[in-house]
């Protein structure tokens, strides 16, 4: 009996031991199916790699990524153009052979059950790429398309040719919203969108500051003044009258802006063309550079009054200038007087200066029908104050040898007026303003050695 009893373990042993090896090795040729290939349910991107070898598994990515996008392109669209960059220049990359790696190694360090257990589960393991790609090469692109798109808005501008006048169109600006299309490239530069990229460039519309109906509304000569200069201007003063004519026609003012000759006609500088000249200094006339200018500050003053556009600011000279009457000059010295006036039109005014070598002239160009009235500018003397004579004894002169340290002028109070005519009729004279040139002694030094 007990023969047959231990005769039945050893069999029970047998059959168990066969049963256990045929599973182990049922298990074992299972999993070493898999030695060289990757586990079941082992995705990238959601592309079943099961039972692919490492190269397998490369090529199928490849070819579904890094092959494709290089193809595809980026295409920015404004009105009729459109900007294109190939992926293939932002050197575009995906981790491929470190995510197949780490598809590969998927349950490879485990025991030889787990490992079974992974093959024979329903269970999904998706490994995600990195995609990366040149962003300078991206910004470049965008710089391109932000220089061609780029334009600062042009307004009207007008032209007088003799008399004629044009306008030319205004011009609208454009500006690309840079930070915005970046925003958006950088948010489709996924490495998932497989297609090509397609939009529309964000672009603000800049609207001109003058518009030529704005300008249209000059159309007449309104107002001119002339004075002589080429009698009375050595080459140098000539020289400087042309220089900051130059500068001040083709100023163009829109109601209420303002005018400074100073800062329209800027330094007076030998590097800017400006010569030496007879200029009034104190009490007594010098030479310095840009001497004259002050016959073209003065003539533009007058061309302003007579279009009923008076002086913000203006300064007499300390005695009367020869080329405009008396109490209707305008002195400047750069940095220090200034002649500025206010537009006070309701319409647009146009400046042209204009020099002939012989006279300077300032045409004021607005509105038609500004001149249902002009104006008429006059100035009185309503008191002279002669000088007086001052002498300097000097014991080094010999007695009765003098020199004139000082020439004299007469003292003047002036009264401007402005009268407003219409329909051939003085309407209204007023008073502008007074000034009171004040005498200039003659200052004689004299000797009294004997």
């Amino acid at each position: 009996m007990k023969n047959k009893k231990a005769k039945r373990i050893l069999i029970f042993i047998f059959l168990l031991m066969s049963i256990l090896f045929g599973v182990f090795y049922y298990i074992y040729k299972e999993v070493s199916g898999f030695d060289s290939v990757i586990y079941p349910g082992v995705f990238i991107e959601g592309i079943d790699l099961t039972a692919k070898t490492k190269n397998e598994a490369k090529n199928i990515i490849e070819s579904k990524y890094s092959k494709v996008i290089v193809k595809k392109n980026i295409i920015i669209s404004w009105n009729d153009k459109k900007y294109n960059l190939s992926y293939a220049k932002l050197n575009p990359r995906y981790n491929i052979q470190e995510t197949i790696d780490n598809a590969y190694g998927y349950g490879k360090n485990l025991s030889i059950f787990s490992k079974y257990k992974i093959i024979k589960s329903k269970s999904v393991q998706n490994y995600l790429l990195k995609f990366s790609y040149d962003k300078k090469a991206m910004d470049g692109f965008i710089d391109s398309i932000e220089k061609d798109i780029n334009k600062e808005a042009e307004n009207a501008k007008i032209n007088v040719n003799n008399g004629s006048i044009s306008i030319v169109q205004d011009k609208k600006g454009f500006k690309l919203e840079k930070d915005k299309l970046k925003k958006i490239l950088y948010s489709k530069m996924d490495g998932k969108n497989l297609k090509d990229i397609n939009e529309k460039a964000p672009v603000k519309t800049q609207e001109a500051k003058i518009k030529k109906k704005q300008l249209e509304a000059i159309n007449s000569n309104i107002s001119s003044y002339t004075t002589n200069y080429g009698s009375i201007s050595s080459p140098q003063r000539a020289n400087n009258i042309v220089i900051s004519t130059k500068a001040i026609n083709g100023t163009l003012l829109m109601p209420g802006e303002s005018f400074s000759f100073n800062n329209t006609v800027g330094p007076r500088t030998e590097k800017r063309g400006y010569q030496g000249a007879p200029v009034i200094i104190g009490n007594k006339i010098e030479s310095g550079l840009g001497g004259g200018i002050c016959q073209v500050s003065g003539t533009l003053y007058n061309a302003m009054l007579k279009a009923n556009i008076n002086a913000t600011e203006r300064v007499r000279h300390t005695f009367p200038s020869t080329y405009v009457p008396i109490g209707m000059d305008a002195t400047i010295d750069y940095g220090n007087i200034d002649y500025k006036f206010k537009n006070t039109l309701t319409y647009p005014i146009y400046i042209e200066g204009i020099t002939n070598g012989v006279n300077v002239t300032f045409n004021i160009y607005s509105n038609s029908s500004l001149k249902n009235k002009t104006y008429n500018i006059s100035s009185e003397i309503y008191e002279t104050i002669p000088p007086k004579e001052q002498y300097i004894d000097d014991a080094s002169i010999p007695l009765g040898k003098t020199e004139i340290l000082q020439e004299a002028h007469t003292g003047y109070k002036v009264k401007v007026y402005k009268s407003t005519v219409e329909k051939d009729s003085v309407v209204k004279k007023e008073l502008l303003y007074t000034d009171f040139y004040k005498p200039v002694d003659k200052i004689i030094k004299r000797g009294t050695k004997k």
